[in-house]
């Protein structure tokens, strides 16, 4: 997975994380990958199914602290 995605990729979709996560404290359920998915497209950036869900889980799990890096390596 981590091969189809470079460092400027990767960049990018932290900076969408961390937006996100800024603001997911208190989001009604489905706000967060909503946003995060518009956060990716405005980028334009296309992550599968799964590394959107796997990104939605380290934000709401990791309090705001999500690595890109990790979740999609």
């Amino acid at each position: 997975m981590a091969s189809t995605i470079d460092p400027d990729q990767v960049t990018a979709i932290q900076a969408v994380v961390d937006r996100v996560s800024s603001y997911q404290d208190g989001a009604t359920e489905g706000t967060v990958e909503s946003e995060l998915r518009k956060g990716l497209d405005e980028a334009g950036i296309t992550l599968g199914d799964h590394q959107v869900s796997a990104l939605v889980a380290a934000i709401e799990a990791d309090a705001g602290d999500a690595d890109a890096g990790d979740v999609l390596a």
